[in-house]
C-alpha cells in the first residue's frame, strides 16, 4: 500500500497511493520540537515554524505564498510538538504538482527576514495569550509540566514570552542548521499519485541538500514518589482539571493494552467514566480519558471540566473507576467493544489522504518502523482481559497519580487535594 524511499543524501519518501482518491496530500515531517531545545530558546520550534510561511524567492511574501493554495481552494497548515515539526498542504488531484511545488519552496527556499520575524514575535505572543485564556487547552500542558518538570519534556512548546521576544535571525538559522538535516526529514505524498513519478519529483527538488549531523534530545528520566498536585489559580467559571498517572513510551509493547484501557475508561459516550460522571451524577460536559506516548514518555489522563464544588466528588468518582480496573477484570466483552471501536475509528480516519500521509509518516520519524493498519489491528486483537488488568495494576499506582488543576483555589489548598489521590 505504501512506498518507502531513502535518498542517498538521508532523505526518507514515502508515497501512498490510494485508490479512487479525489485528493492528494504532501506532508513534510522533521525530527525536531521542544524536547530538542535547550532553556534559554524554548519556543523556538515552533517560532521557526511560522517563519516558513513569510516569503522565498519565488513567493515574495505571506500573500503570495497563501494564495498559491488558496486559488485552487487548497487547504494547508504547519505544527509543531514536542518531537514533530510538520509542513502540509492538501489539493484536489489536479493541483499536485502546485501542492508539491508549494511546500518544497516554502520548505526550502524560505528567507527568514529579520523585519518579518520581529513582526510575528507579536502574532506568537498572542497566540501565547490564546492558549493562556483556554482552560480547557492550557490545563494539559500543566499536567505535563506536573509531570516532567523544568525539563524539555514539561516546557510548553509553544514558549514563554520572555524568550519569544528575545529570538532574532542567529538564534533562529542556528537552530534550523542544527535540525533540519534530510536525514531527520521525511517527504510523505498520499493519494491520487503515482509513486515512481512523485517520488522522481521530490528528488529533484531536494537533490541539492546535504547531510549533516542534528543535534540530539536530553532523554528523560521520570521520578516520583508519592501523589502530586499542580493548582494554577484563575478565575474561571468551570473548573478544569487533568488527573492521570504515569504509563509507557511508543516502544513498549504494552501501549495497545494502554490505549484499550483508555477507551474503556472515558474514550467515547458508552464508556465508563462518561456514564458514570456525566450520565448519572451530571458533574461534566466534557469528560475524557486518553493515552499518550512519546519515545520517552508517556501517560495516561482524564480531563474534565465541572462545576467548582465539585472538583472533589468528581476526582474520587475517577479514582473509582481506576480502583475498580485493578481489582475485578473486565469482561471480554467490553474489551472487545473497546478493541472493534479503536479499529473502527483508525479505518475511518484512513479514508482521507491527510490522515494516510500521517499514519506512515509519524510511524517513520518517530520509531523507524511502519506498521500497516492490519498489522497494528492484529496486535490489538492480542490484547487479553488479563493484559488489561496488569496493566491497571501498573499504572494505577498513589506514587504514579498527578493532578493538575485550573481554578479559583489557593495553593493552601495543595495538600488538601492531594490528600484525595488515593487508590
Amino acid at each position: 500500500m505504501y512506498k518507502k524511499t531513502t535518498l542517498s543524501n538521508g532523505l526518507r519518501v514515502i508515497t501512498i497511493p490510494m485508490e479512487n482518491a479525489n485528493s492528494v496530500t504532501a506532508l513534510i515531517l522533521v525530527g525536531t520540537g521542544s524536547k530538542y531545545e535547550t532553556k534559554d530558546i524554548n519556543g523556538i520550534s515552533h517560532f521557526l515554524e511560522h517563519m516558513f510561511f513569510k516569503g522565498t524567492q519565488k513567493r515574495p511574501n505571506t500573500l503570495k505564498i497563501s494564495e498559491t493554495l488558496d486559488s485552487v481552494g487548497g487547504e494547508y497548515n504547519a505544527f509543531t510538538s514536542k518531537e514533530i515539526t510538520g509542513f502540509w498542504a492538501k489539493v484536489d488531484k489536479l493541483h499536485s504538482d502546485i501542492a508539491l511545488d508549494w511546500i518544497c519552496d516554502i520548505f526550502l527556499n524560505s528567507k527568514f527576514d529579520e523585519k518579518e520575524m520581529e513582526r510575528e514575535k507579536g502574532v506568537i505572543v498572542e497566540e501565547v495569550n490564546m492558549y493562556l485564556d483556554t482552560p480547557m487547552a492550557y490545563v494539559g500542558e500543566l499536567f505535563e509540566k506536573l509531570l516532567y518538570g523544568d525539563t524539555p519534556a514539561g516546557w510548553r512548546v509553544i514558549g514563554e514570552k520572555e524568550n519569544i521576544l528575545g529570538f532574532n535571525r542567529k538564534k533562529v538559522l542556528d537552530y534550523y542548521n542544527a535540525h533540519y538535516s534530510p536525514s531527520n526529514i521525511i517527504v510523505c505524498v498520499s493519494g491520487a499519485v503515482n509513486s515512481d513519478k512523485m517520488e522522481e519529483k521530490i528528488k529533484n527538488y531536494f537533490k541539492n541538500s546535504k547531510d549533516s549531523k542534528t543535534g540530539q534530545k536530553i532523554k528523560v528520566k521520570e521520578s516520583q514518589l508519592k501523589p502530586e498536585v499542580l493548582l494554577h489559580h484563575k478565575k474561571t467559571d468551570q473548573t478544569h482539571f487533568c488527573l492521570g498517572v504515569r504509563a509507557y513510551d511508543l516502544f513498549d509493547k504494552r501501549k495497545y493494552a494502554l490505549a484499550l484501557l483508555s477507551i474503556i475508561l472515558g474514550g467515547n459516550m458508552s464508556s465508563r467514566l462518561f456514564i458514570k460522571v456525566r450520565e448519572r451524577n451530571g458533574l461534566a460536559y466534557s469528560i475524557h480519558t486518553s493515552a499518550d506516548s512519546s519515545t520517552d514518555t508517556g501517560y495516561l489522563v482524564t480531563q474534565a471540566g465541572i462545576d467548582h464544588k465539585n472538583l472533589e466528588k468528581s476526582v474520587k468518582l475517577i479514582l473509582q473507576e481506576y480502583k475498580s480496573m485493578k481489582d475485578k477484570k473486565i469482561t471480554q466483552k467490553e474489551l472487545q467493544k473497546a478493541k472493534d471501536y479503536l479499529k473502527g475509528i483508525t479505518s475511518l480516519s484512513l479514508d482521507s489522504s491527510d490522515s494516510q500521509a500521517s499514519f506512515y509518516a509519524v510511524q517513520e520519524l518517530l520509531e523507524k518502523n511502519i506498521l500497516t493498519p492490519e498489522e497494528k489491528f492484529k496486535k490489538i486483537d492480542e490484547v487479553s482481559v488479563d493484559d488489561i488488568q496488569k496493566i491497571a495494576e501498573d499504572i494505577f499506582l498513589p506514587e504514579k497519580l498527578n493532578l493538575a488543576i485550573i481554578g479559583p483555589f489557593e495553593e493552601k489548598e495543595n495538600e488538601r487535594l492531594r490528600q484525595l489521590l488515593k487508590i
